[in-house]
């Protein structure tokens, strides 16, 4: 454990008020930068992805279940895992709770793995989860948005991550990846996040 001085209150106060200032002046900061992610351009979604969900088939539109917006969550939790990303997970803990206020703001949230519907299934069952969670497996969805490699593109140590490419450590063979790009939620570098817009046309941000 730390150890922190002992000191008499007013001490304390001074240094409380002078991190209160270093507190405010991170709290602008966040909102400018929440403020320029907010106006990033957008990219039109060309590609035809389908997912398998509890309901059958979907594709990326039917994602969004009515309502204008969807969230895309990439759940860390590929084939044979057996339990899914313990970051993912403990989100995923708050989410049940806040999807009422989502969707009164004409949201959806819907997490997406790579691992097969069945398995995604049992973990979710597993866990008392009642989110939205669909399987991109078979699919090309977590490639293309650079959530997980081929064993070619490990093998040449190079992979397009956080936006650039980078190398790969020696002797990885399999990368877990967490990228921040989300609006409506307050990101953490461990958490990876699409929104959606139905209109005028499907598209990220």
């Amino acid at each position: 454990m730390q150890h922190h001085a002992v000191v008499p209150q007013e001490e304390w106060l001074a240094a409380r008020k002078a991190l209160l200032l270093k507190e405010k002046e991170f709290t602008h900061l966040r909102d400018k930068i929440n403020a320029e992610r907010l106006a990033l351009p957008w990219v039109k979604v060309e590609k035809s992805y389908i997912f398998d969900t509890p309901k059958g088939k979907k594709n990326l539109s039917e994602l969004f279940d009515g309502r204008r917006q969807l969230i895309v969550y990439h759940f860390m939790f590929g084939p044979g895992w057996g339990a899914g990303c313990p970051g993912c997970s403990f989100l995923s803990d708050h989410i049940d709770g806040a999807l009422p206020h989502l969707e009164h703001h004409d949201v959806t949230w819907t997490a997406v793995s790579g691992a097969p519907l069945a398995e995604i299934e049992a973990y979710k069952k597993r866990m008392g989860w009642r989110f939205p969670w669909v399987s991109a497996f078979g699919t090309d969805f977590n490639h293309d948005y650079h959530i997980s490699f081929t064993e070619d593109e490990l093998a040449k140590g190079k992979v397009f991550y956080n936006f650039t490419e980078m190398s790969v450590p020696a002797g990885t063979t399999r990368v877990r990846k967490c990228r921040a790009s989300a609006r409506f939620i307050n990101t953490t570098p461990a958490t990876s996040f699409i929104r959606i817009r139905a209109t005028p046309a499907v598209g990220r941000s």
